[in-house]
């Protein structure tokens, strides 16, 4: 496996993999899958101080991972939020693990000290592999999603540098 910084030809995978997490509801907020067009700002915002990669076995592109600003203030400038997204026929290969420790790397490398993931509190097999990578609970926020008349708490899990 090997990461590298995502080009614009990689935005059709990187949504066509997030989409593919929307109806599981363990992943996302999001309850309808997004376009790339909807995507291309996003993608343009992820720059230097929080890159956007993507993830490759052989020639194939099997997940993302990304930095994303935390709270748009400059005291917050050294704590990212990370996400990691891996393709559905591809996932429990030990990808995740691998993308975890590639994050815990670059974070050294872009001088950041804290990381965060917001993380559905039903998503256990995530809160495992982010705790089994050093991360602890920060906090919880119950009940803060809804999607198909349903209520999902939300669990914010950390990781100092």
């Amino acid at each position: 496996m090997k990461t590298r910084r995502a080009e614009l030809q990689d935005l059709d995978r990187i949504v066509e993999i997030y989409n593919s997490t929307i109806a599981g509801r363990m992943v996302t907020a999001d309850v309808e899958p997004v376009s790339v067009e909807s995507r291309v700002g996003w993608f343009h915002d992820h720059h230097d101080a929080k890159p956007l990669y993507v993830i490759e076995k052989g020639d194939e592109v099997v997940g993302w991972m990304s930095f994303s600003t935390f709270y748009a203030r400059a005291a917050y400038d050294q704590t990212l939020e990370v996400s990691i997204y891996i393709d559905e026929h591809h996932r429990g290969q030990g990808i995740g693990q691998y993308a975890l420790e590639e994050l815990k790397r670059q974070a050294e490398e872009l001088g950041l000290r804290t990381l965060l993931a917001f993380i559905f509190s039903h998503n256990i097999p995530s809160i495992r592999l982010f705790e089994k990578n050093g991360f602890t609970t920060y906090g919880q926020l119950p009940d803060v999603a809804y999607m198909d008349d349903k209520a999902y708490s939300l669990t914010i899990l950390g990781y100092r540098i």
